[in-house]
C-alpha cells in the first residue's frame, strides 16, 4: 500500500538561528537533529515503516518574524535549502512553501516560483501572521494566487499571542500554562477558529476553489461542526458551514492515532477529505503506521487515506 504523509516537520538549524536576534527561535530543542535531518535517520525510519512520501514542512516561526524586505529573501534561501536537500531523493520528499507571510504580495510570488521551480506542492503557515488570521482583506494576494495555481494552503500551528496566553494560559503551575496553551489544547483551537474565521468572514466563498489543508483529525471541528453549522444559519452564508468545510477543508491524521476522532472526522468531514499523516519527528512512523493498519475500514478507504486522497490534491504521480 503506497503511503504519503503530509505533516512531516523540518528546521535547518543554520536558517534558525539567523533569527536570534529577533528575539524568538523556532523550537530547537533535543530534537535539533531529527528536525535538520532528511535522508539519514529520516528515510530509514520511512523505508522501515513503508512510508513512500513525506512533504516536508518548516515548523515554527521563521520568515514571518522578519521584516517586510528581509523576510522575502529569507524565505527563498529556506526554500531554495529545501529544494537542494531533497533533489537527491525526488520520489520520496516533497515540499510545502516557506513563505514570507508580512509580505503577502512576495507570498503569493514565492509559492508560485517554488512549484515552478522546485515542484512545492503548496505552502505551510505557522499560525496567525502579526496578529492576523488569514481572512484579513491583506492576505487577498496569497488566497488569490493560491487558487488560481490550486496549491492547497496547510494551516499549521503556532504559539498564541502574548495577550492570548496571558489571559488563558497564566496562573498555573510549572508547565501547565505552557502545555496546554500549545499541544494540550490552545494550538487546536486557535487553528480551528483560523479555519471557522475564514468561512463566516466569507473568505472560502469569495475564493470557491482554494483548499485549505489542516491537521490533527481536524483540529476538534468534527465534533463541533453540526453545533457550528447550526450558528452560521443566522448569518447569511452562501453556503452552509459544513457544505463549506467539506467543499475546501482537507483533514489529516498528524498525531491523533485513536479510533473516535476518526469516526467523528468520517462522519464530518468524509472519506475524501481525510489524509494520512505522521507529525514526524513530533510523534513517530510506527505509531502512525499502526494506526493505520489498525483503522477499522475497508481496504480501498484505507488506500485513499493512505495516499489517494493526497496523490489527488497535491497533485502527486505514483
Amino acid at each position: 500500500m503506497r503511503i504519503v504523509t503530509l505533516e512531516e516537520h523540518i528546521v535547518f538549524p543554520d536558517m534558525a538561528r539567523e533569527l536570534g536576534a529577533t528575539g524568538e527561535l523556532p523550537a530547537i530543542n533535543k530534537m535539533e537533529a531529527l528536525l535538520a535531518d532528511i535522508t539519514d535517520a529520516r528515510l530509514a525510519s520511512m523505508d522501515a515503516n513503508g512510508i513512500d512520501v513525506q512533504i516536508l514542512s518548516v515548523t515554527g516561526k521563521g520568515a514571518e518574524l522578519l521584516p517586510p524586505g528581509k523576510d522575502q529573501a529569507f524565505a527563498a534561501r529556506y526554500n531554495d535549502a529545501i529544494a537542494a536537500r531533497i533533489a537527491s531523493h525526488p520520489d520520496r520528499f516533497k515540499a510545502f512553501a516557506h513563505l514570507p507571510m508580512p509580505s503577502p504580495q512576495a507570498a503569493a510570488d514565492e509559492l508560485e516560483r517554488t512549484h515552478v521551480e522546485h515542484g512545492f506542492c503548496g505552502a505551510l503557515i505557522n499560525g496567525l501572521t502579526n496578529g492576523r488570521f488569514l481572512d484579513h482583506p491583506s492576505f487577498a494576494p496569497l488566497l488569490e494566487r493560491a487558487e488560481q495555481l490550486q496549491l492547497p494552503l496547510y494551516l499549521h500551528p503556532a504559539l498564541p499571542p502574548e495577550a492570548v496566553a496571558k489571559a488563558y494560559y497564566s496562573d498555573l503551575p510549572g508547565q501547565a500554562g505552557t502545555v496546554l496553551s500549545a499541544y494540550g489544547w490552545g494550538w487546536h483551537s486557535e487553528t480551528a477558529l483560523h479555519v471557522l474565521r475564514l468561512v463566516f468572514s466569507g473568505t472560502l466563498d469569495r475564493y470557491p476553489r482554494l483548499k485549505i489543508i489542516i491537521g490533527h483529525m481536524g483540529e476538534m471541528i468534527p465534533m463541533m461542526m453540526a453545533r457550528t453549522e447550526n450558528a452560521g444559519k443566522s448569518i447569511g452564508l452562501q453556503r452552509p458551514v459544513g457544505q463549506t468545510l467539506r467543499d475546501q477543508v482537507h483533514i489529516t491524521t498528524s498525531g491523533i492515532f485513536t479510533e473516535p476522532p476518526l469516526m467523528a472526522a468520517l462522519a464530518t468531514f468524509g472519506i475524501d477529505n481525510i489524509m494520512f499523516s505522521v507529525d514526524y519527528p513530533f510523534s513517530t512512523n510506527e505509531a502512525g503506521k499502526s494506526f493505520l493498519e489498525s483503522m477499522p475500514l475497508p481496504a480501498e478507504q484505507i488506500a485513499r487515506i493512505a495516499s489517494g486522497n493526497a496523490d489527488r490534491l497535491l497533485g502527486l504521480r505514483p
